[in-house]
């Protein structure tokens, strides 16, 4: 019968998945998160630059000898997709010229980088002499060479202005460093912290590439490989059965970037449609603005994670994150767009395009999945300083996590988080410890507070946003503003009759007397000694009516210095006495049933 070796072949693979005890399967994914974490732990330990031992900007994981993704430690969202693109992409490049104590490096966006600041670090492992998994570690480094220190430039016109690209190299191999290739690379970095903690990066795939190593001398290859395909399978039937819970159909969203850094008042749309098909969904985001002359541009890798790390948010939490995840999503993004920037295009600011890209997706599935939604989040602006430090005499990097982290956008049942950051980021990033932020900074602390009618109003708020103030105390400083937020469109909006949160503003006040407020994409060169700084990082969007807001709630908003008294009037319908802080219930109801 010519159906025999078909029928074989399909027995054949339901035997192997039932031999794949589901148990040992999930103690496995367990073992193999562990693992990442561990590896995450080293780098919090060893590396040098507050970026990343403070803000944890970096990501770590474990991939196949194919680079399919085993397991990731995501200490930011935005690097959900970041390792896995430039993984195979080195895996295509090398070949067969991998071997045992081979380390590369890879941050080229447009070889399956996200971020040229972004560099990774992979580690081949091995059972004898066969390929059988990677370990890696990407972090942003304080400096990535380019026209600019910090590597931040709105003036970039071309990747090459932005940064030292480094496709796929070799810095060691065979266990041996390759002296000449590791002093090409540094001798084109301006800090030395980023050569030490490259270094660290090296230690924390060394300790993912030993914790695998136990695995495979635990199980064999051909065991582990079993169990990590059924890993594969199980993640996938995960998600597949999370896409069939949505209602089949077609929904639409779309959003705004702003300012382009060339051109006053331009603005770039995002353009997606989400089709849900029993249980397959595709992301198409044809008909999104072309590519931008500036900055304001986005590598696919950059994308495909804000993506996936909102379309996460909107699905069980608890999903392994392997490549299984990616089995039924579809993603169209086709190049040329700012969202797929065409090469050699200067792609910067392409994670900070993860807020308005969420913004999409999140508008897009209101209907469909009203109860998972949030309402905006305040958008991402940053302002990254440099310069000369007199107290010790060398130069500083700073991108000033502490001041641009605004609020969340409120959802069902939830108001949302205060001073959690941008999305891209959320939970991830932490705020500097203050103490720490006057060692590292020649900088003098005056103000950081929640940001009072910063969120937006409704039946569950928004996440207050904050305000920083600080003095520069250092010389040579050169600030770089890259983020939107300050347009009244690019509030993050709300829901079901919620309001949009508070905009974000920069200020320089001068001691002569004069200020500046800084424009969204700019290099402010020569700040002098006894500047202020000043910062507010608006609150996220309120879901649903704010005149549902139990008054309690509305209240202690207002106890707290959240929500002022006039605030609560206009925007909720509840009077509270200034002085007393006492609620008139009556005079509530006349102002609820008169608005109303």
């Amino acid at each position: 019968d010519k159906n025999i070796p078909g029928m074989f072949a399909e027995l054949k693979s339901k035997i192997k998945k039932m031999s794949a005890d589901p148990i040992r399967v999930s103690v496995l994914q367990r073992r193999l998160k562990s693992i990442t974490e561990e590896m995450g732990l080293t780098l919090l330990r060893t590396t040098r630059s507050p970026i990343l031992n403070e803000a944890r900007d970096f990501v770590t994981g474990l991939y196949d000898a194919k680079g399919r993704m085993l397991e990731q430690t995501e200490y930011i969202p935005v690097l959900a997709f970041a390792l896995q693109p430039a993984c195979e992409n080195v895996i295509r490049f090398f070949g067969d010229d991998i071997h045992p104590g081979d380390v590369i490096l890879h941050n080229d966006v447009f070889s399956g980088g996200n971020q040229n600041n972004d560099v990774a670090v992979f580690k081949p492992i091995f059972d004898g002499k066969t390929l059988v998994a990677w370990a890696a570690c990407k972090g942003h480094q304080a400096d990535i060479g380019g026209a600019v220190q910090g590597g931040y430039n709105p003036e970039a016109r071309e990747v090459w202005q932005e940064a030292l690209r480094i496709p796929a190299v070799k810095v060691y191999e065979r266990g041996r460093l390759r002296r000449d290739v590791w002093n090409l690379i540094f001798a084109n970095i301006r800090l030395g912290i980023v050569e030490e903690d490259i270094k660290a990066q090296i230690g924390g795939a060394t300790v993912g590439e030993r914790g695998f190593q136990a695995l495979l001398k635990r199980f064999g290859r051909r065991r582990l490989g079993q169990l990590l395909d059924a890993l594969f399978d199980s993640t996938e039937r995960r998600v597949r059965h999370e896409i069939a819970a949505i209602p089949d159909g077609t929904y639409r969203g779309e959003s705004h970037a702003f300012y382009d850094g060339v051109s006053d008042g331009t603005k770039m749309k995002i353009n997606l449609a989400v089709t849900v098909k029993g249980e397959a969904i595709s992301f198409d985001f044809s008909g999104s603005a072309p590519q931008t002359p500036g900055f304001v541009n986005a590598p696919y890798s950059a994308t495909a994670s804000a993506l996936l790390l909102t379309f996460l948010m909107l699905i069980d939490p608890d999903i392994p994150h392997n490549a299984g995840i990616l089995r039924p999503i579809r993603i169209v993004n086709p190049e040329g767009s700012f969202l797929n920037a065409r090469f050699p295009a200067a792609t910067t600011f392409g994670n900070s395009i993860t807020g308005p890209t969420s913004d999409a997706i999140f508008r897009a599935f209101a209907k469909a999945l009203p109860r998972m939604v949030t309402a905006g989040w305040n958008r991402f602006l940053g302002f990254a300083v440099s310069g000369d430090d007199p107290r010790h005499r060398r130069p500083y990097v700073d991108i000033l996590f502490l001041s641009l982290k605004g609020g969340s956008g409120g959802t069902w049942s939830a108001d949302g988080y205060d001073h959690i950051g941008l999305i891209n980021c959320a939970g991830g990033i932490l705020a500097q410890d203050y103490e720490m932020f006057e060692i590292h900074d020649p900088h003098f602390l005056v103000k950081h507070e929640y940001l009072q009618d910063s969120a937006g109003a409704g039946r569950w708020r928004g996440g207050v946003g904050v305000e920083t103030e600080f003095e520069f105390r250092g010389d040579n400083v050169t600030g770089v503003a890259f983020g939107d937020g300050v347009e009244e469109e690019a509030r993050a909006f709300g829901l079901f009759g919620g309001k949009p949160g508070a905009r974000n503003e920069i200020r320089l006040d001068y001691s002569d007397g004069t200020a500046r407020l800084a424009k969204t994409k700019e290099i402010v060169r020569g700040i002098p000694r006894g500047t202020r700084f000043s910062q507010k990082a608006g609150g996220g969007g309120g879901y649903g009516d704010p005149f549902e807001r139990p008054l309690e709630e509305v209240l202690a908003d207002v106890k707290n210095e959240l929500v002022g008294v006039e605030a609560a009037r206009e925007e909720y319908g509840v009077w509270i006495d200034p002085q007393t802080f006492a609620l008139d219930a009556a005079k509530t109801a006349a102002l609820r049933g008169a608005k109303r």
